[in-house]
């Protein structure tokens, strides 16, 4: 088994390919152990997937992943993982942004024991207003909500055990918080600073429109993190409370009833009668909403696992041992 797996996503970055591709061949060959490149094409619209091509021609360690269009960073990391034969894998951006001399330092801490090893973009150059005060906020909820206790959630220059990244499901956009869900499964988890880069070629992928969604993962994240087993208990709860109280109103409206019988209920008491009417249903309806959760977990757990991509090829160039078996099975 190759020690070492580096996953880098690409989309259109045709001016970094090849200088990155240059700079990782270099750092890793220092490390001294096996290692491959897992390059993966996210539905580029320029030349980069022609760049990777002429890579992977020379250098049978690069592994080039060609999905069959753009279907955004976290699936394209999990193309990588999934192509990925390490011991050890380490995930960074194609974007040079993120410094592969950085690179030891990530083993280091995995050889030491930890299971996921997250870079920390300690001095950040980034835009002060639309990107550096809009993390720091989302990284402090990330933090609370989760219970990792780590500065920076959103950077991909991160590194795992094999065992640990396989064992967690990725979609949407959820590669920023595989820290948060590799604390549910148990992994040690530790933080290194990390160099931070400005982007000097190409264009930025990132803007203020993406803090937005952040919110909404957030809020998944933590509903993941505390109901992914049993979301009856969350729904139940509210349904239950729902139903109590709508009980206890109508409960009350009935016996004001059955002491005034004379007295219309509707002209005296209309909105509470509307509104004990309207907690008893949404109740029921939470209940249910929860029920439906449960069945789709046990989906989940009994399914098969389906990949969030779909590959339309994989480039690599035989190894001199595989190019010699086959000579001499020819």
């Amino acid at each position: 088994m190759t020690k070492y797996s580096v996953v880098v996503p690409f989309h259109n970055e045709e001016e970094n390919v090849t200088a990155l591709y240059a700079r990782l061949k270099q750092v890793m060959e220092q490390v001294g152990d096996s290692f491959e490149l897992v390059l993966v094409e996210d539905g580029s619209t320029d030349r980069t997937y022609k760049l990777l091509e002429e890579i992977a021609a020379v250098d049978s360690r690069v592994l080039v992943v060609k999905l069959r269009r753009n279907f955004g960073q976290t699936s394209a990391l999990a193309a990588g993982f999934d192509h990925a034969s390490g011991e050890y894998i380490l995930a960074m951006d194609g974007d040079l942004q993120h410094d592969p001399n950085d690179i030891p330092n990530f083993l280091e801490k995995l050889e030491e024991g930890y299971d996921v090893v997250s870079g920390w973009r300690k001095d950040r150059m980034d835009n002060f207003v639309l990107r550096r005060i809009p993390s720091r906020c989302a990284n402090w909820l990330m933090a609370k909500l989760s219970g990792v206790d780590i500065h920076d959630f959103g950077t991909t220059f991160k590194a795992y055990r094999r065992e640990v990244i396989q064992n967690i499901p990725l979609y949407g956009e959820m590669h920023r918080f595989i820290p948060a869900l590799a604390s549910w499964y148990g992994a040690s988890i530790c933080e290194i600073p990390i160099r931070n880069v400005n982007r000097k070629r190409g264009r930025s992928h990132y803007g203020l429109g993406r803090t937005f969604g952040v919110f909404f993962d957030l809020l998944t994240i933590r509903f993941l993190l505390k109901y992914m087993g049993s979301p009856l208990h969350f729904f139940g709860g509210f349904g239950t409370l729902g139903i109590v109280a709508g009980s206890i109103i109508s409960t009350v409206l009935l016996g004001l009833k059955i002491l005034h019988p004379h007295q219309s209920m509707m002209d005296q008491h209309g909105p509470l009668f509307g509104v004990g009417a309207v907690l008893i249903l949404a109740g029921i309806q939470m209940l249910a909403i929860g029920l439906l959760g449960e069945l789709q977990v046990r989906h989940y757990h009994t399914s098969q696992h389906r990949a969030p991509y779909t590959v339309d090829r994989v480039v690599r160039l035989a190894s001199p041992e595989e190019q010699s078996l086959l000579s001499d099975g020819d």
